[in-house]
């Protein structure tokens, strides 16, 4: 395969994902923000959005503070922001018809439709918070639908294994933010563990990874921390947990190693990720600090990154 062909499927998964995870990540802080101010108190729910969605700084630059109008629209739909969902739509359509041929027919159809979509239906922003639901299930559909294409028609050769790679990359780095955000920064200092607002952050990062259900089916006990942080770090059961995408990333890897006939530096570092990961415990995690230990991570999921486009992207 040519690695520029490999670069666009291994992006255009990239992008599908990161337009869902912006997307859930709006869905959850509009129902946080829904709960009574009883709830909630004096937080800023949208200042956190922009921490998990890693876009920050760069909002400050456009807007002059974090309301819910400014950050729906930088998000979601912002020109400016590069990982804006209808950034991430427009890039994926892109990559897509440069890979036309490598997709099937069902991948492309989802892709160029929920474009065309995103320009006859949403080219204008969404008015009122019922319209933004409907635009965010758009836009978590469009990557169901997407990822179930690949997954029941692809064959299982290298341009699958490249889609997989942008897919577990972008997903363990997306799981690391989110979860670094609620243990470093968005509980306020005055606030208890397991008072009210506690309770509601911690329910709304769950759903944001579609894991509430799954936090009760394996634990079977109320939302505490270290048990959040055990499933979403450590538990390979749960398809968005840095252990399952690491398994997954080093398979895809190894994959592509035998066809190719060689095995290198990205092989190598997600195996050692992966064995970090496989060897920790949440004693010793809570015991270094789980802010180091994701801070640790995110830095060696963008290093794997770096070292799968110097390996086989350029």
């Amino acid at each position: 395969m040519l690695s520029r062909t490999a670069e666009n499927l291994y992006w255009l998964a990239r992008y599908v994902e990161r337009a869902e995870y912006i997307a859930r990540t709006i869905d959850a802080t509009l129902r946080v923000t829904a709960l009574p101010t009883a709830y909630i108190g004096k937080t800023n729910e949208w200042e956190s959005a922009l921490l998990t969605a890693g876009v920050s700084a760069s909002f400050y630059e456009a807007y002059p503070e974090a309301t819910e109008q400014n950050v729906v629209e930088y998000l979601a739909f912002s020109p400016s922001n590069s990982s804006s969902i209808k950034n991430c739509i427009e890039a994926a359509r892109l990559n897509s018809r440069s890979v036309r041929t490598a997709l099937t027919s069902e991948m492309w159809d989802t892709i160029n439709s929920a474009w065309i979509e995103l320009q006859e239906v949403w080219g204008k922003g969404t008015s009122s918070r019922e319209e933004l639901a409907r635009f965010l299930r758009f836009v978590q559909e469009t990557s169901l639908r997407f990822d179930g294409s690949a997954y029941r028609t692809m064959l299982r050769n290298d341009a699958y294994w490249f889609s997989r790679l942008g897919l577990h990359l972008e997903r363990a780095d997306n799981t690391a933010r989110i979860l670094d955000v609620k243990y470093h920064v968005l509980l306020p200092e005055e606030e208890h563990v397991g008072g009210p607002l506690d309770y509601y952050q911690w329910t709304s990062i769950l759903r944001s990874v579609s894991a509430l259900t799954a936090y009760h089916w394996v634990y079977r006990e109320t939302l505490k921390p270290w048990l959040i942080a055990d499933l979403l770090i450590l538990n390979d059961t749960l398809p968005r947990s840095l252990a399952s995408c690491y398994s997954n990333l080093v398979r895809n890897l190894d994959q592509i190693g035998v066809a190719y006939g060689r095995q290198g530096a990205a092989q190598r570092h997600a195996r050692g990720v992966r064995n970090r990961l496989e060897h920790s415990h949440m004693d010793d995690i809570f015991q270094h600090g789980v802010h180091e230990f994701i801070q640790e991570f995110i830095a060696d999921n963008s290093r794997l990154g770096e070292v799968i486009t110097k390996q086989y992207l350029i």
